[in-house]
Formats: structure tokens, C-alpha cells, sequence
């Protein structure tokens, strides 16, 4: 009888075939290697949110704009190219592992070059974007490895992985070029725009064209779900290191503790807001909206972050560090607060695809509350008061929710999960 003990494949990590994982896998959940991969991703959204801060705080709104736009696609984009890999081909292996942490040194770079492209563009009117790019580049080469050993050892996915490496190579010689030009602000938005588009048509053309990867719809909404937890996570401890400051330089105040009580109500209000998109159920009914639906969730998780530094910019205000008189702080959270808004019941519409009544009585609500925060603060109320009042924007929805909406969903996820059937 042998009685040799079967060593399971999950105790070590040899070298496996990269033929692409179930895309219908039961209980696929994030590793703790993505979770380890995120948490560089947690630097890189505190320094851009930092950064941004202080040039909105300074009054420098264009070099603030142009800054936190260029740093938040480049560190968007490169966790989601990750991510949707690691759903269709995460083997777990030595190469995998070794591979994923040239990626997370090259997050790092990426995240020491922030400071230095935010103060060339207050100081220069140049981007120098030399650190940043390269971190980029060296997270990009190490996907491009990637794609190539899939195309090698997924024969029948071959054509869908190589166009993925095409496209990526492409756009890294134009981001390589891009830090030898001594280029006008304006130069260097219009070049970032044409390899952006690059970077983002890759993924759209080898998707469509092709037989696609098999990337697991409930993981990859776990996924992302998990990236705004990161965003609104660095949010709420920049705004708690400000305070701490405030707190003891003066001591407690009737005004630190509302805009604690407000920076939590706003961050918990939009963390309940994000989970009533159906991510996961409509995404394993309907795989043709990913790309779309994936662009949403970088626009949202963008808005997350710089609502975040917006709370940190009116930190300093309360604190008299801040260049910016009342409106202009107050607006740096309500902005970003209405786009993050608008953008879910955009993202709702396009993903559920049936309109809801409900939603224009909520947006008609939560706009009345955002509109009377911002005359508090024309009208010289505190900025604490006036954040308060903000925080009950994100609390309409949920509130309507609660009681009415969540009816209201459950026939589109019926009708979902009916064509879902009807297809298999």
C-alpha cells in the first residue's frame, strides 16, 4: 500500500502554463499577492492627493489640474492593466511573482517622480516627467513580458495577447521619447493625450477583434472594488495627519470636530454609493460593456482621490495655511463630490441600461444640497458647517436608496441574469 503523502500543486510555485484561468470559476476571489501589489498603489494615491493639495492650496489651479490629471491616469491605468491580466492569467507561480514585483518597483519610481512634475509645473511651466514615466515604463515592459509568455503558452488566445504586447511596446517608445522633449505645457497635454489614446485603444481593438481573455467577472469587480477602497482610504488619513497638526498646534475645536465628523460622513457615504452598481452580476451577463465600464470606474476612482485632497485643502483652510479664501476651498471638495455622483448614476445607466424615476428625484435632491453648501459658504458660514452640509449630498441617495431603489433593481438583474441563461 502506498502511503506517500499527495502534495497539493497550492504549496509550491513551480513554473505552470500560462493557458488562461475560468472565466466562470465558483468563489474566485482576490490573492493576497494583489493585495500586496495594491498597497503600492496606496503611495502613489497619497502622494498625488498630497501634491495636489498643496497646489490647490497655493492657488495654482492649472499646474494642480494638469498635475493630478497626468499622475492619476498613469497610476490608474497601469493597476487596471495589471489587474485584468491577473484575472485571465494568474498562474501564481515563481515567474508571476518575481514578474509582479518588478511591477510594484516600478510603482514606486512612479511615486517618487510625483513631487518633482508637480513643482516643474509651479516652477517651469515645464513637465518634467522623466521619474514618473520611468517607473512607468519599467511597470509596462514588465506587462509586456507577460503578454508575450501568454501568446506563448495560450496557442489558441495567441493573436489576442500579441496585439495586447503591440500596443503597449507602441506607446512605451512614446513615452520613452516623451522624456528627452524640452516641450510648452501645452505640447506635452497634446502628446499625452495621443499615447493615452493609444493605451486605450489596445485593450478595445484585441478585446473586439479577437476571441478576448478570460477574465473573471466577479473577481475583476472585486478588484476594482477594492482600488476605491485604497483611494478612499488615503483620502481620509491625509485629512486625519492635517488635522492631528491643527489639533496640536490650537487643541480641540468646534470646527476640527465637524470636519472630522464630515470628512468620515462624506467618505462612508460614498463608499455605500459605490456598491449599488451591480458590478458583478451585470459584467457576468454582459462582458461586452467591460471596456466602458472599466474606463468608469478609473474616472470614479480619480474623483474619489481628489475629493479626498479636497478635504485636506480645507484642512489647511481651517488651519489659516491655505492661500484660497472660503468659496474657492469649499469647492475643491464639492466638484469632484458632483462628478463622483454623476458619475456612478452615469455608469448605472449605461451598465443596468433601463432608467429608473427614481434617479431624477435623488439627483434633483442631492444638487439642492450641494447648491446650499456652497451658498453657506458665500454667505460667510464656516467652512466646517459648510462641509457638513456636503456630507448630506452622498446620504439622499442612500436614504433613497434604502428605502425605494433596491426594488426597483431587482427586475434589471432578473433580466440579466435570464439573457445569461438563455446564452449558455
Amino acid at each position: 500500500m502506498n502511503t506517500k503523502p499527495v502534495v497539493s500543486q497550492t504549496l509550491h510555485h513551480h513554473l505552470r502554463r500560462m493557458t488562461g484561468r475560468d472565466a466562470y470559476e465558483p468563489h474566485r476571489v482576490a490573492t493576497s499577492l494583489e493585495a500586496l501589489f495594491d498597497l503600492t498603489f496606496a503611495t502613489c494615491f497619497g502622494l498625488v492627493a498630497t501634491q495636489f493639495c498643496r497646489a490647490l492650496t497655493e492657488g495654482h489651479y492649472t499646474a494642480a489640474l494638469v498635475g493630478f490629471s497626468f499622475g492619476s491616469f498613469a497610476i490608474c491605468w497601469a493597476w487596471s492593466n495589471f489587474s485584468w491580466f491577473s484575472s485571465a492569467y494568474d498562474t501564481d507561480d515563481w515567474s508571476f511573482r518575481l514578474v509582479t514585483m518588478i511591477q510594484m518597483i516600478g510603482v514606486l519610481v512612479l511615486a517618487i517622480g510625483l513631487p518633482r512634475m508637480f513643482a516643474s509645473l509651479d516652477h517651469t511651466g515645464h513637465i518634467d516627467n522623466s521619474i514618473m514615466v520611468l517607473g512607468y515604463v519599467i511597470m509596462r515592459i514588465a506587462m509586456v513580458f507577460q503578454w508575450l509568455r501568454a501568446a506563448r503558452q495560450d496557442p489558441s488566445r495567441r493573436r489576442t495577447c500579441l496585439m495586447y504586447a503591440l500596443a503597449i511596446s507602441i506607446a512605451q517608445v512614446g513615452w520613452v521619447v516623451q522624456i528627452f522633449l524640452d516641450t510648452s505645457v501645452s505640447v506635452a497635454i497634446v502628446l499625452t493625450c495621443v499615447l493615452a489614446l493609444i493605451e486605450l485603444a489596445g485593450p478595445l481593438i484585441a478585446e473586439l477583434t479577437t476571441e478576448g481573455t478570460p477574465w473573471h467577472a466577479h473577481h475583476i469587480a472585486e478588484r476594482y472594488s477594492l482600488f476605491a477602497l485604497i483611494a478612499m482610504g488615503e483620502g481620509v488619513v491625509g485629512t486625519i495627519a492635517v488635522l492631528s497638526a491643527v489639533i496640536q498646534a490650537r487643541g480641540w475645536s468646534a470646527d476640527v470636530a465637524l470636519i472630522c465628523i464630515a470628512g468620515i460622513g462624506l467618505t462612508f457615504g460614498m463608499w455605500w454609493l459605490y456598491y449599488l452598481i451591480p458590478s458583478g452580476q451585470v459584467l457576468h451577463a454582459h462582458r461586452n460593456r467591460a471596456f466602458v465600464w472599466g474606463c468608469g470606474q478609473m474616472i470614479v476612482v480619480v474623483f474619489i482621490v481628489a475629493t479626498g485632497a479636497g478635504l485636506q485643502v480645507a484642512a489647511h483652510f481651517i488651519d489659516h495655511k491655505s492661500q484660497i479664501s472660503s468659496l474657492p476651498t469649499l469647492l475643491c471638495v464639492a466638484i469632484p463630490l458632483s462628478a463622483f455622483l454623476g458619475s456612478i448614476y452615469a455608469l448605472y445607466y449605461f451598465f443596468v441600461r433601463q432608467p429608473d424615476p427614481l434617479h431624477k428625484w435623488l439627483l434633483l435632491a442631492t444638487s439642492a444640497i450641494l447648491a446650499a453648501a456652497v451658498i453657506a459658504a458665500l454667505a460667510g458660514i464656516s467652512m466646517a458647517v459648510c462641509l457638513v452640509i456636503l456630507m448630506v449630498g452622498p446620504a439622499v441617495t442612500v436614504t433613497g436608496y434604502e428605502i425605494w431603489g433596491y426594488r426597483n433593481q431587482s427586475q434589471p438583474l432578473t433580466d440579466s441574469h435570464s439573457s445569461q441563461k438563455a446564452a449558455e
